[in-house]
């Protein structure tokens, strides 16, 4: 996309309820913040791991890569990616053109990102009123029910003809009435919402200054805040399975993965 700068950010924290350390568990030899590194840096010229930890900043370092340290503080990754592109542009002695500056936010236990799912976020750019854009998956007849209202899943609904995001929800939705649930994802396609976000830098500084909104409260899904204050999400499709690491259990399927690939 002539004119545009592209950072790819990946976002991560040493602490986890459910999986502590899990940015630096080993997957097939490689750590797993190092397979994500990688795969982006495949899509993207600049990537950087932004971490406020001190082990996984050093990681980082030894296999090559780039990272910023952050503070501890930060509710969500949103807000991590902005100050370490704060860091970076107070790095290059100044902070260029923000309206052609888009950020990707990387999800750091997403070491099976492929490179064509950021390319088709960057796409969402070529449009120039793009703001923010993110990923969806068509679910699959073959996931069944539980796949589909799974609430660690999140699903959208989005605008045929504008390609952006109506609502996303934990729930599932449109909810179909008069078809029996087994039936859904034969009688509609729904869409799992694949959690990587690219914002262009200037709207990345509004987002993260608007305060908690009732239903980003209510689902936990901080992008309905930016939603509900009038801010438009593109959808791109994609087609990608992608393996989300949430727990020692998941990371013994990925070892499985590897070993089949």
């Amino acid at each position: 996309m002539k004119g545009i700068q592209f950072i790819g950010i990946i976002p991560a924290r040493y602490g986890s309820t459910r999986f502590p350390g899990k940015p630096l568990a080993m997957i097939g030899g490689k750590t797993m913040i190092e397979r994500v590194w990688r795969q982006a840096s495949q899509a993207l010229e600049e990537v950087y791991v932004a971490t406020d930890d001190q082990r996984i900043y050093d990681a980082v370092c030894t296999f090559g890569g780039k990272a910023i340290m952050t503070r501890a503080d930060h509710r969500c990754g949103t807000e991590r990616c902005l100050e370490a592109y704060d860091h970076y542009t107070a790095s290059k002695g100044h902070k260029g053109d923000e309206e052609k500056t888009v950020i990707i936010n990387i999800q750091g236990d997403e070491p099976f990102i492929q490179p064509e799912q950021i390319e088709a976020l960057k796409r969402c750019f070529e449009d120039g009123q793009t703001e923010i854009a993110t990923l969806v998956k068509p679910f699959e007849e073959a996931d069944g029910w539980e796949a589909l209202a799974n609430p660690n899943t999140p699903k959208v609904v989005f605008s045929q003809e504008k390609g952006t995001a109506l609502l996303f929800s934990r729930s599932v939705i449109p909810y179909l009435r008069g078809v029996p649930q087994e039936d859904w994802l034969k009688a509609h396609r729904h869409y799992k919402h694949i959690g990587m976000y690219a914002y262009r830098a200037d709207i990345l500084r509004q987002i993260t200054a608007l305060p908690p909104s009732a239903a980003e409260q209510a689902e936990s899904l901080e992008q309905l805040r930016w939603i509900e204050n009038g801010y438009q999400i593109r959808v791109a499709q994609c087609t990608t399975q992608s393996i989300g690491i949430d727990t020692p259990e998941d990371l013994a399927k990925a070892e499985k993965y590897i070993l089949t690939k």
